[in-house]
């Protein structure tokens, strides 16, 4: 346990000074006697010294004990109120001190927490009013937001330095695509409010770019932009579209340039399929034209009147060969082309309901027969692409119609197991098996329009299945299609999406501010840097003696925001047994990383996520030395500034007693989840952390080297690992 030194300060000066007096009257007492009474006297107490001795060195723990009592109670009781009274400050609402001290210092804490709840009321009615008086604002910046999250194309937006200010869903999809390890905590390490584009991008290509647009500014361009096709390190072909974002009180054509919008387009896929296309229509011409030349050739011949009867038989071979080579080739490229047709088309969610409407909607305005619709349930909702389904079905009606002259339909839909049955109903005559495979298989015809697929085709694309069954009790016969549901995580996931009033924070305008060139790491402020908090879970807490990560967990804040969002979260397996003793306090079982991918290939991710922030733990040293011992086996050196709530608690409230997270989390009336999780620890670290710089600014404490000199200073410091 940690001891005041103002204490052994006082408890040295006392016994320094009781010793004194003793001495001294030892001294007095002897010059008053004779010499046979001192050295009667001396004869006495000189067997007794150890005695006196060990009086003197209870009275002084008596007196220490005493004065450590007194200043807990007395000193202490003032710096530990002046901590929570600053705590009170710092936090966005107050919470009840439970300050243990003297009388009078309890009823200031009580006095303090009332002033700080009229505070928060004041704040409150400030706060209505503002929101009164922004809600035109509100309203835009939620329909930008709205626009965002819906946009089909991705969008990113950076600052002159290359740093993401804002981005969209679709964007954080597709950089997810673009990572190299997309399996690890969901491909997060390149996608992030204050991330470099040049993670992704080459910094010259950009620079170009912009370069570009000035241009076209200085030449009267009224929207300039600039387009090019990049490949990144994952060997994805990316189209990008750039334009400026302007500064509307900017001077000059080169001033007034605050930074960049991207729109992406993946065109992988798309150049492979053009480039494959290229390749069959290449085949097919080159292969035809000396079909063609033979074919004409052998038709030259055989118009010859006198020609043998074994020599027109062999050009009618060479005629029927090439022929046959002919089709072959044709029939080839239709089935690659069906089969591209198929890989572009898009399954989304959407209610079941909704399929049947619009399948009704089309079979009434096709055939003008009537259909009905039946168990209309609003919690279907089914993974299809609604057009070539309802294609399919219309297909099948107009059969129907024309071989036996049905007079209605009705649609059915029902759920069963992970699958939902779409049901075609009709009364009327029964059908073979082979005629229904026949119309499964043909190519589907709507009057004079034709498609190359079939109604299998559809049914494949869907990964379902489709069967005629009938029912004889009430003469009816039916289609039946399997479609795949909608699973119960998305349909919820979906549900909070709806509920959810705010929606997640995939831009910070305040970034257009900040250069990387304008402070050197170590003087920048606090406020304006970013960092990554993150923890771990291990083994065990011997490092040195072989425990392993088996868990990394971490989020990031960006501009004084918790971007929850923006979180790394992966298992790992430690390629040894995780203690049996361990697993209460973790929750991590042997089963839980058993397949997961190793140190080695995680920390490369993780390393990438932390480009370009400093880290932040707590207890940093602990979490810092397992990264550490793995530099030979990755060799990536976390060589990034690290600063430690553990330490920077202590610097902030010298008086508490407990710098533990759970106490820290509770002094600033922070709800701790998924405690022992990595990333559940890592997100109340980043909580805590952002209390703490606003103590710090008010200590003086503003820059990092400053955060970073003060927490040196500290007795926790001191701890190894």
């Amino acid at each position: 346990m940690r001891v005041d030194r103002r204490l052994l300060l006082a408890i040295g000066v006392i016994g320094l000074a009781t010793l004194l007096w003793l001495a001294l009257t030892i001294g007095l007492i002897a010059s008053t006697l004779a010499p046979a009474q001192l050295a009667l006297v001396t004869e006495q107490l000189a067997p007794r010294m150890a005695l006196i001795g060990m009086t003197w060195l209870f009275g002084l723990v008596v007196i220490g004990a005493t004065l450590r009592w007194l200043m807990r109670r007395y000193a202490s009781a003032p710096g530990r109120l002046l901590e929570q009274t600053r705590v009170l400050l710092a936090a966005p609402r107050a919470a009840p001190m439970n300050h243990h001290g003297t009388q009078e210092t309890k009823a200031l804490a009580e006095a303090i927490f009332q002033l700080a709840t009229q505070r928060d009321s004041l704040r409150d009615d400030v706060t209505t009013q503002i929101a009164l008086a922004s809600q035109g604002v509100q309203q835009e910046k939620n329909r930008l937001a709205a626009l965002m999250a819906e946009l089909t194309q991705s969008v990113v937006v950076c600052n002159l330095d290359g740093r993401i200010i804002l981005y969209n869903s679709r964007a954080r999809l597709q950089f997810k695509a673009l990572s190299q390890a997309p399996t690890l905590a969901g491909g997060s390490e390149l996608m992030g409010i204050g991330r470099s584009i040049y993670a992704v991008f080459d910094r010259q290509l950009v620079a170009h770019a912009l370069e570009s647009i000035q241009q076209r500014l200085h030449r009267g361009a009224a929207n300039p932009s600039a387009q090019f096709v990049t490949t990144t390190q994952a060997g994805q072909l990316l189209k990008v579209q750039m334009a400026p974002v302007r500064d509307a009180q900017g001077d000059s054509a080169l001033a007034d340039i605050t930074g960049f919008v991207l729109m992406l387009d993946n065109v992988t896929r798309a150049f492979e399929e053009e480039h494959l296309r290229d390749q069959l229509l290449h085949s097919l011409t080159e292969g035809s034209r000396a079909s063609l030349a033979n074919i004409q050739a052998a038709v030259d011949m055989l118009a010859y009147p006198d020609l043998e009867d074994e020599m027109r038989e062999r050009f009618l071979g060479v005629v029927r060969e090439e022929l046959t080579s002919m089709s072959a080739r044709v029939n080839d490229m239709t089935q690659k082309a069906t089969e591209g047709l198929k890989a572009r088309w898009p399954l989304e969610e959407m209610l079941g309901a909704d399929v049947l409407l619009a399948a009704q909607r089309r079979i009434e305005a096709r055939s003008k027969r009537s259909v009905t619709l039946e168990n209309l349930d609003a919690s279907i909702w089914l993974r299809v692409d609604s057009f070539s389904l309802t294609q399919a079905l219309d297909y099948l009606a107009m059969r129907l119609i024309d071989e036996f002259d049905i007079k209605f339909f009705r649609l059915r839909l029902q759920a069963n197991g992970p699958r939902a049955q779409l049901d075609l109903i009709w009364t009327g005559q029964a059908m073979s098996t082979e005629t229904v495979m026949s119309w499964e298989m043909d190519a589907m015809r709507f009057g004079a329009e034709s498609t190359p697929l079939t109604v299998r085709d559809v049914v494949e694309r869907h990964g379902g299945e489709m069967w005629f069954e009938r029912e004889r009790i009430r003469h009816e016969a039916f289609f039946r299609f399997l479609l795949p549901l909608v699973s119960a995580q998305e349909q919820f996931e979906a549900t909070q999406n709806e509920q959810d009033t705010g929606r997640p924070e995939f831009y910070d305008f305040d970034l257009f501010q900040s250069t990387d060139q304008s402070h050197a790491l170590e003087d920048r402020l606090l406020s304006d840097l970013s960092y990554t908090v993150f923890d771990t879970e291990t083994t065990g807490l011997n490092p040195s003696e072989g425990d392993q990560i088996i868990q990394i967990g971490a989020t990031r804040c960006v501009n004084g925001k918790l971007l929850k969002q923006e979180s790394f979260e992966q298992l790992v397996d430690p390629g040894r047994l995780i203690p049996s003793a361990t697993i209460p306090i973790h929750g991590i079982t042997q089963d839980m990383v058993q397949g997961k991918p190793k140190i080695t290939e995680v920390l490369p991710a993780f390393y990438a996520f932390t480009q370009d922030t400093v880290l932040v733990a707590h207890n940093a040293a602990f979490d810092m030395k397992f990264l550490q011992l793995q530099e030979k086996n990755t060799g990536l050196v976390f060589n990034h500034p690290v600063l430690d709530t553990l330490l920077l608690s202590a610097v902030v409230h010298p008086n508490q007693e407990s710098h533990r997270l759970e106490a820290i989390a509770e002094r600033f009336n922070i709800t701790v989840l998924g405690r022992h999780t990595a990333l559940g620890d890592a997100l109340v670290t980043a909580e805590v952390w952002l209390r703490l710089i606003p103590l710090l600014q008010a200590m003086g404490i503003t820059t990092l080297r400053q955060a970073r000199e003060a927490a040196q200073k500290t007795y926790y410091a001191r701890l190894k690992y």
